[in-house]
């Protein structure tokens, strides 16, 4: 064999190899994007609260105008949204400008439901002025000792609870996504309307 021929055959053997390797690496990039998805969904599963279908632990909480609101308040009258955030949480704003958009249009004094928006929030200021500027339209609760959060055994901002008028937990979610399931939950048929977030 000439030098020539060895120096084709060697330039081609590299070119195999070069292109067998861009396999083997686009190959590994893509399982360990599939494994790090898989990972988180299994991640979220293993968030989400367990303890439905139990009774709500009761609770009371000042409001950032010093009144004081308790879930017995609500006891055999209302289904009661409760829903844990920080001014610190990023999805925690899409959750509670979702919230506010659901509750203008779907809550009346008549309405058999409420949404109390408890902040865990060690800056009570910070709690305030998040809710002011989103213009809040349902009570604000701050919990900056974190009683309640334990109570209800949160792991994570935003979490939701749903508890019905015997004072039980229907449902439970942690992440930024549990308002467009809220209407169902609530049993209540939306009517459609323009301006949805």
């Amino acid at each position: 064999m000439d030098s020539k021929a060895l120096q084709d055959t060697q330039v081609s053997l590299g070119t195999r190899l070069s292109v067998k390797t861009i396999l083997v690496i686009a190959v590994l990039i893509a399982f360990t994007l599939f494994i790090t998805w898989r990972a988180r969904e299994l991640e979220t599963l293993l968030e989400q609260p367990t303890n439905v279908n139990i009774p709500a632990p009761d609770f009371w909480a000042a409001t950032p105008d010093g009144r004081t609101v308790s879930l017995a308040d609500f006891r055999g009258q209302k289904k009661v949204v409760v829903v844990f955030w920080a001014s610190w949480c990023a999805p925690c704003r899409f959750e509670m400008n979702s919230l506010n958009w659901f509750y203008q249009h779907n809550h009346a004094a008549s309405s058999d439901f409420e949404i109390l928006a408890i902040s865990v929030d060690l800056d009570t200021a910070a709690a305030t002025k998040f809710a002011t500027a989103l213009k809040l339209s349902f009570p604000v609760l701050l919990d900056p000792s974190e009683r309640v959060a334990r109570a209800y055994e949160e792991r994570g901002v935003p979490t939701m609870f749903i508890i019905d008028k015997s004072g039980e937990i229907t449902y439970a979610h942690v992440g930024d996504d549990s308002s467009m399931n809220l209407a169902h939950e609530l049993g209540i048929e939306e009517k459609p309307t323009e301006g949805e977030p």
